[in-house]
């Protein structure tokens, strides 16, 4: 029996142009996380000629972190009225812009005013980019072609250290933000020349179109924050992000000055251990999501595959604390790149588990109420570590534990909270905090 004659499945299209659009889509989240990054791999040479302290650099953290949640909430909205291809665009521009101003600043305000500028921006990539998806692609696909563009943000990490390294040695740290800032403007020229909706684009042909608005019209309605926090699953997500977000923004902002400190490489060095770091990461990106779908083929209900792999991955946080107490970089490496491959093993899991116990017109709100809030509390942690080193003289020993124990305690909370299969995604669950 062909595709075409199965109720509710279009036949696949001759032309494929809503892979142009992914690949359009993993480009800018490529960007997108190289200019996050890039200020973290630069830290240490950027810290040796302007002199800020750990306090300083958790406030340049905290700035970035509280415009970003701003950005999330209010980008998104800002798309859904001028729609995806002015709404990426612009907030391309936005953060494009406030990459490039870091290289013109010299002061810890300039930093502060600068991240802020680029949380704002940055915020809206993910939330449109998915919106894109949505648009694109049936339901069956969407979960492989946001895999695809998502990626973009491993390989985003693992370029940044590299580029850093190159451009800072040969033409100064300024130089390093003006090209990431430079490639994001030129993108944006390429996304309004080739990005169109698809009903009104050129390139797709009728079949592709078919196929794309395959799915019957929803039926389920957007449900409104007033009505998020009713649903235990928002409850999961506010709790899981809360509880460990903060240690992957640690991670992303201060491991490359951790290893520095530590072990003394200088950037040059500081380049080969960042990419092994990130590709275990892209890894754990990709077999977060596979542990539980192996799960479920071993007949496991999904709910309790979710749950479970969840555990495994919170379980591989745990090594971590005991990167500040070798003596070898290629000890610690791994360790690091095990904890943060685990990490976002853990987010896809924690993501889908939401998506299986709510209703559909409530998975967007409680993610963006839930990535919003976590934001502010990763601001603040921030904050916290950057006092906590300046105390301590850089001594990382106390934020590495929290970091393995966080996820562990992450799973205990959710267990409670959700401790049965739901009667059905539709149904309130009564929340348990």
């Amino acid at each position: 029996m062909s595709a075409s004659t199965v109720p509710g499945m279009a036949a696949k299209p001759a032309s494929n142009y809503r892979w142009v659009v992914v690949a359009l889509l993993f480009v800018i989240t490529t960007v997108n996380y190289m200019d996050r990054n890039l200020l973290g791999v630069l830290k240490p040479t950027i810290q040796g000629e302007l002199h800020f302290s750990e306090s300083e650099y958790g406030n340049i953290v905290f700035a970035f972190s509280m415009a970003y949640a701003a950005g999330y909430a209010s980008m998104g909205a800002f798309t859904d009225r001028v729609g995806i291809r002015y709404g990426l665009a612009i907030a391309a521009i936005i953060w494009s812009a406030a990459s490039t101003a870091h290289g013109f600043v010299t002061s810890v305000g300039g930093f502060m005013l600068a991240r802020v500028l680029l949380g704002l921006g940055e915020g809206g990539n993910f939330p449109t980019c998915i919106k894109s998806v949505a648009t694109w692609f049936p339901r069956r696909d969407r979960a492989l072609a946001t895999g695809v563009f998502n990626s973009g943000s491993n390989i985003g990490g693992l370029l940044a250290p590299l580029i850093a390294a190159f451009v800072t040695v040969h033409f100064g740290w300024q130089m390093a933000f003006y090209v990431t800032g430079i490639v994001g403007l030129l993108w944006v020229v390429a996304w309004l020349v080739l990005y169109r909706a698809p009903e009104e684009h050129p390139k797709v042909s009728r079949s592709e179109l078919a196929y794309i608005q395959s799915d019957p019209v929803p039926t389920v309605q957007h449900v409104p924050w007033s009505r998020l926090l009713r649903y235990s699953g928002t409850w999961v997500y506010i709790v899981g992000g809360v509880l460990t977000n903060p240690v992957w923004w640690f991670y992303n902002n201060w491991v490359p000055s951790f290893l520095f400190s530590k072990f003394h490489v200088n950037l040059m060095a500081l380049g080969m251990p960042l990419v092994v770091i990130y590709l275990m990461t892209d890894i754990g990106s990709v077999g977060g999501g596979w542990l539980s779908g192996r799960f479920m083929r071993a007949g496991m209900d999904v709910f309790h595959a979710r749950k479970l792999a969840l555990l495994c991955c919170a379980a591989c946080t745990v090594p971590v604390f005991l990167a500040p107490m070798v003596s070898d970089l290629w000890l610690a490496v791994p360790l690091i790149g095990l904890a943060m491959a685990a990490h976002q093993g853990f987010s896809a899991n924690l993501f889908t588990l939401v998506s299986d116990t709510m209703p559909k017109g409530a998975v967007a709100g409680a993610v963006g109420l839930g990535g919003g809030i976590s934001s502010i509390f990763s601001g603040f942690s921030a904050v916290v570590i950057g006092h906590l080193l300046d105390a301590t003289g850089n001594n990382y020993t106390l934020i590495f534990f929290v970091g393995a124990s966080a996820y562990v305690l992450a799973v205990v909370a959710i267990h409670f909270m959700l401790p049965r299969q739901p009667a059905g995604p539709m149904l309130p669950q009564p929340a348990a905090v």
